[in-house]
């Protein structure tokens, strides 16, 4: 994993605007339409490309395919594991009852909150049978897909996204296992073979993880003891399925999900760092620029950060339309490197800007935008760190 050896590197979280027509094939395809699958292919290939140079030519270091082939950053696994199966109607969203829509009703029946929702779909997923990994073809397409985007592309280095065990347990029911933790074990092996493919080819692994913090948000009926217990238990399985794979391979992404919602009820960071940190990771990304969060750099310099650890905090976020001042950037980046050092500080995001591939909070124009400020603030913040 590459460092901020002479200056502030740049990267995000991974998913990012899908083309209209890609999405709309996309559709077609889970829906069991039939489609051309060598005009989708090539179609693919050609988002990938394009998404790969654009963030290049934006100014970002380390770069993904934006998860162009993937329906959301967390359903793709479900047809890339054995034993899940499908039923009838959608999945409601694990953010229907919550803490957040508990107390601010009005909004959540809003159209405005159902606006920002409108094109996500869920299918309706069980574990009704031994989870076991089935996606090598879909993932040696998308590793090869790649490959070939970055080979003209200038890119420092690339990453791959992955989710985390405890984000298919969280949203596939179980009624198969007989606990919930050897379900998500088992996750978690079926997992690994997915993780080590990505390391193999010569990717980082990003593994994506917001239900380790948004657990909270999403069970008002536990208190935050009951939460971090079972966090603590998920980040085990995610160390199982991490065994055996370099640790300055994998950087580790958790969030608070793409809500744009009031968020009084989010995890406060000092909650769940000491968690957060047993995951064995080189880096860890997450949320730092949005207004429920950006106060917690104090609760990292407060935290017993390994020395060998890379912090890639979220200096623009998903949520809101606002495009933040590269000052801003530059000064929150600054903040980072006196906890931590200069040269173990990344610049991020707070969340993929279309981790559903139908996501329209913040318009593609925006999220460009964003990226322009998040390289500006980054050389901003490298000429007064390294002056």
């Amino acid at each position: 994993m590459k460092s901020s050896t002479e200056r502030l590197l740049t990267t995000h979280v991974g998913s990012l605007p899908r083309p209209d027509d890609l999405f709309d094939t996309m559709l077609k395809r889970m829906d069991g339409e039939a489609v051309d699958e060598t005009a989708y292919a090539e179609r693919l290939r050609r988002a990938v490309g394009d998404c790969v140079r654009q963030q290049v030519a934006a100014g970002l270091d380390i770069v993904s395919d934006g998860e162009m082939g993937k329906p959301s950053f967390i359903t793709y696994a479900a047809s890339r594991l054995s034993g899940l199966e499908q039923r009838e109607g959608f999945r409601p969203s694990p953010f229907a009852n919550t803490r957040e829509t508990r107390d601010f009703p009005e909004y959540y029946q809003s159209a405005v909150a159902a606006q920002v929702s409108a094109r996500r779909r869920r299918a309706l997923m069980v574990c009704a049978g031994p989870v076991k990994y089935k996606g090598h073809a879909a993932l040696k397409t998308d590793l090869d897909t790649l490959k070939a985007a970055l080979a003209s592309a200038g890119a420092a280095e690339a990453f791959v996204p992955a989710i985390a065990p405890s984000n298919v347990e969280a949203t596939t029911p179980n009624e198969y296992y007989p606990t919930p933790e050897a379900y998500v074990f088992a996750i978690a092996e079926a997992m690994r073979e997915e993780y080590k493919a990505i390391v193999d080819a010569g990717f980082l692994l990003q593994i994506d993880d917001p239900f380790l913090v948004t657990y909270y948000i999403t069970r008002p009926d536990l208190d935050i003891a009951a939460c971090r217990k079972w966090a603590a238990l998920r980040v085990e399985a995610l160390n199982t399925a991490l065994a055996g794979i370099p640790a300055d391979r994998v950087r580790f992404h958790t969030c608070y999900s793409i809500n744009m919602g009031p968020r009084v009820h989010d995890m406060q960071l000092k909650d769940i760092v000491d968690v957060i940190l047993k995951v064995r990771a080189g880096a860890y990304s997450f949320e730092a620029a949005n207004p429920r969060h950006e106060h917690e750099w104090e609760d990292w310099k407060r935290s017993k950060i390994p020395d060998d650890r890379i912090l890639i905090p979220g200096v623009i976020t998903q949520s809101t339309v606002l495009v933040e001042h590269p000052e801003l950037v530059a000064q929150r980046l600054e903040r980072f490197a006196a906890v931590v050092g200069r040269e173990r500080v990344i610049a991020g995001a707070d969340c993929g800007f279309a981790s559903f591939a139908g996501s329209n909070e913040v318009h593609p124009s925006i999220v460009w935008a964003k990226f322009r400020a998040l390289v500006d603030g980054a050389r901003i913040a490298s000429r007064r760190l390294w002056a």
